[in-house]
C-alpha cells in the first residue's frame, strides 16, 4: 500500500489535519509521524490517478480517490487509533494489516472516516482462523465476506437496513464494503488468476455487501446479541456466495412462510450439498412484514431456525448417483433419507431487514468451511 504525494495544485487547501500525538512523551504528549507507507508522485486528477493505480496493481476498475498524505492524516486525526497498530495478519500472503493500511484503503474507496471502527472490527473478524479467510480468498468459489451490522452505528453511517438494503440504496455501505475488498486485494494479496482462483467471481468481490439489521422491526433479539451477547454496535461477518430472492405472496402462517423459504434455499448445486464441503452455514434475511407474522407464532428464534433447517433439505435420490454415493459414504444421508443443507438448526443464521412493500426473503449461501464471526465495534 502506498500514500500518494501530489504536486501542489491551485485549488484551495483546507485546514491542516491534527498531528498524531504520542501518549508516551509525558502528560502533554508529543507530535510524531508514524506513517510508514512509501510515497509516490502521481496526478491529483481522479481519472489519471485511477489509471496510475491500475498500472501499479492497486485498483479494482472503479475510480479511486488519491490517498494523499493530507487525506490519510485527516482520516486518522478523526479517529483515536495509532497508524502502526497491527490489526491482523491476512492470508493468503500473511501480510500485516495495520490501521494505516486500512485507512489508505478506506480513503481510496471513498469511505467516511467514521467507518474506521467498523472496518477494524471487520478485519479482526475475518482474520479469525474459523472464518477461513485463506480458503475464501483463494477458492474457485464466488465468495466474499459480507458484513451485517447491528446497533446505532447503522444510522450514524447510513448503513441501509430498509428498502434496497442489499443493493440500490444510496449510502456509504458500498464504499465501506469496497474498502474491505481493497484490503483483501492490496494487503491480503488476493489477485485474480494468481492467488485467487474464483471461477466466476461476483459483484461483491468489488463493492462487498454491507447491510444493517432492522432491529426495531424484529420480533427477536438483534443478530449480534443472539450470536455473541453483544448489545449495541457490532458486525457479523459471513462468507457469502451472493444473494437469492424468494417471493411468497400466498402463505399466511409462520410454518407456511418458513417452509417456502427453507425449500427455496435447498438447491442441489449449492456448496452446502457438495461432497467436497464438510459443513456449511446459510444466512436468511426475512422482511419485517413476514417477521411480524412469524414472530407472533414463533417468539423463540430457535423454533424458526429448526423449521427452516428441516425444510432446507433434499431427498437423497434427488442427487446424481455419484454425488449420492459420496454423501452416503460421508454419513450425510440421515435416517429420514434426506440430506440437510447445514449440519444443525443453529447453522441457519436469521436476521430481519428489507422493505415493507412485498413479502420477500433473501438467502445468502456460504461457500462452506467459513464460520460466521461477530465482533463489537469499539
Amino acid at each position: 500500500m502506498s500514500i500518494v504525494t501530489i504536486a501542489p495544485s491551485h485549488a484551495k487547501v483546507g485546514a491542516p489535519p491534527k498531528q498524531i500525538v504520542s501518549r508516551d512523551c509525558g502528560p502533554d504528549g508529543c507530535e510524531i509521524d508514524w506513517l510508514a507507507s512509501p510515497r509516490h508522485e502521481a496526478d491529483l486528477d481522479i481519472a489519471n490517478f485511477t489509471a496510475f493505480a491500475m498500472e501499479k496493481g492497486w485498483g479494482d476498475g472503479l475510480p479511486l480517490v488519491p490517498p494523499t498524505e493530507t487525506r490519510v492524516r485527516t482520516f486518522l486525526s478523526l479517529n483515536n487509533r495509532y497508524p502502526d497498530e497491527v490489526i491482523a495478519l491476512l492470508p493468503p500472503m500473511r501480510a500485516e494489516c495495520t490501521v494505516e493500511k486500512i485507512v489508505i484503503s478506506a480513503v481510496m474507496a471513498g469511505a467516511p472516516p467514521e467507518s474506521l471502527p467498523l472496518l477494524i472490527a471487520a478485519v479482526e473478524a475475518v482474520a479469525e482462523p474459523d472464518f477461513e479467510l485463506y480458503g475464501m480468498n483463494a477458492t474457485t468459489a464466488s465468495v466474499a465476506p459480507a458484513l451485517f451490522i447491528n446497533g446505532p452505528i447503522r444510522d450514524r453511517l447510513g448503513i441501509p437496513y430498509k428498502h434496497g438494503c442489499f443493493g440500490g440504496a444510496a449510502s456509504a455501505a458500498a464504499a465501506i464494503g469496497r474498502a474491505l475488498r481493497l484490503i483483501m486485494r492490496n494487503v491480503a494479496g488476493q489477485v485474480v488468476g494468481v492467488t485467487s482462483q474464483s471461477t466466476f467471481g461476483s459483484p461483491a468481490r468489488v463493492t462487498g455487501l454491507v447491510v444493517g439489521e432492522w432491529e426495531e422491526r424484529s420480533p427477536w433479539a438483534p443478530l449480534a446479541e443472539r450470536r455473541a451477547g453483544i448489545k449495541g454496535d457490532a458486525v457479523t461477518t459471513f462468507g457469502g456466495m451472493g444473494t437469492m430472492n424468494i417471493l411468497d405472496t400466498t402463505s399466511q402462517r409462520a410454518a407456511e412462510f418458513l417452509e417456502m423459504i427453507g425449500k427455496s434455499a435447498a438447491y442441489a448445486g449449492t456448496n452446502g450439498f457438495s461432497p467436497a464441503v464438510p459443513f456449511c452455514e446459510v444466512l436468511i434475511a426475512i422482511n419485517p412484514i413476514c417477521a411480524q407474522i412469524i414472530g407472533r407464532e414463533m417468539p423463540n428464534i430457535e423454533d424458526v431456525q429448526e423449521v427452516l433447517w428441516k425444510n432446507a433439505s433434499l431427498p437423497a435420490d434427488w442427487f446424481e448417483h455419484l454425488h449420492r454415493g459420496q454423501l452416503e459414504d460421508q454419513g450425510r444421508i440421515r435416517s429420514d433419507g434426506r440430506v440437510y443443507l447445514t449440519p444443525e438448526p443453529k447453522d441457519v443464521v436469521v436476521m430481519v431487514c428489507g422493505g415493507t412493500g412485498g413479502l420477500h426473503a433473501a438467502v445468502v449461501h456460504s461457500f462452506g468451511t467459513s464460520l460466521t464471526q461477530t465482533r463489537a465495534i469499539l
